[in-house]
C-alpha cells in the first residue's frame, strides 16, 4: 500500500499545534527560577537565618537564580535587605560587593512561615463574647494568610465579635474589640502611683472603656484625667 505523499490538513494542523505546546512547556521551564548555587548561597542563609530568629513558627527558605545571569565573583560579598522589605513571603534580596570593581545586584527569596493560627469552630455574631470552645488551631504557612490573624487564644479572653466570623475562618484582629468593663458615667477609682506612694481618688468615666484602652474620668472640681483601664474596673493615671 503507498503511503499518500500529502497529510490531511487537519492532521498537518494537529501536528503543529503539538508542536506549539511542546515548545511552550520547553519555554515555561528554563524560564523557571532554579535554585541558586555556588558562593552566594551560604552568605545568603546565614543572612536570612540570622534574620528570621523569633518568627513564629517553623521558617523555610527558597532561593532563586537571579534573571541577570550568573553573579560577578567578590571575595567579600555582603547580603543585605532593601528599605522597608519585610522577610515574609516573598521578599527581594540584596547581595553587594565591596572589594574590586563593585557591584550590587538582587535575588528572590521566599521565606515560608509554618505556624499555627486561631479559626471559628462555630459563626460567631456580632457583639457575642469568644468562648474557648469557639476557636481551634490549624497549620499552614502564615505568609499567606490575611494581616492580623490570631495566634495565641490567651489573647481572646474578654474580646466580642465586630461583625459576623464565618464557621472555619481565621479570627483576624481587627474582627475583635475588648469587652467594656468600664460603662460611661460609672464611678470609678482613678489610682496615681508614683516613687513610694499610692494615692487614690473617685471619679466618674466619660466613656466606656474595655481593659487596656485609654479613658478619660472626671473628678471632683471638675479636672479631666487620663488613665489605662485596668481588668478590675479601675483606672491607673497615665504619667
Amino acid at each position: 500500500m503507498t503511503k499518500p505523499l500529502h497529510e490531511s490538513p487537519s492532521r498537518l494542523l494537529a501536528d503543529v499545534i503539538a508542536m506549539l505546546l511542546a515548545l511552550a512547556a520547553t519555554a515555561a521551564h528554563s524560564a523557571a527560577p532554579l535554585p541558586l548555587t555556588g558562593y552566594a548561597r551560604p552568605v545568603i542563609e546565614q543572612f536570612l537565618g540570622a534574620q528570621t530568629i523569633g518568627l513564629p513558627g517553623r521558617v523555610q527558605i527558597s532561593i532563586a537564580t537571579p534573571l541577570s545571569g550568573d553573579l560577578p565573583p567578590c571575595d567579600a560579598l555582603e547580603a543585605f535587605l532593601p528599605g522597608g522589605a519585610r522577610l515574609w513571603g516573598r521578599v527581594s534580596i540584596g547581595l553587594r560587593c565591596p572589594s574590586g570593581r563593585p557591584w550590587t545586584r538582587y535575588v528572590q527569596a521566599y521565606v515560608a512561615v509554618t505556624g499555627t493560627y486561631l479559626i471559628a469552630t462555630r459563626q460567631i455574631e456580632a457583639g457575642q463574647a469568644l468562648l474557648p470552645a469557639d476557636t481551634a488551631t490549624q497549620e499552614a504557612d502564615l505568609t499567606t494568610l490575611p494581616a492580623g490573624v490570631m495566634m495565641d487564644s490567651t489573647q481572646l479572653a474578654g474580646m466580642v465579635a465586630l461583625n459576623r466570623i464565618a464557621s472555619g475562618a481565621p479570627i483576624r484582629r481587627e474582627q475583635l474589640r475588648g469587652m467594656p468593663v468600664v460603662k460611661q458615667g460609672q464611678t470609678i477609682k482613678l489610682v496615681s502611683r508614683g516613687p513610694g506612694f499610692v494615692i487614690s481618688t473617685e471619679g466618674k468615666a466619660m466613656t466606656g472603656a474595655a481593659a487596656g484602652t485609654v479613658i478619660q474620668v472626671k473628678i471632683q472640681g471638675g479636672q479631666h484625667i487620663s488613665g489605662i483601664v485596668r481588668p478590675d474596673g479601675t483606672v491607673e493615671r497615665d504619667n
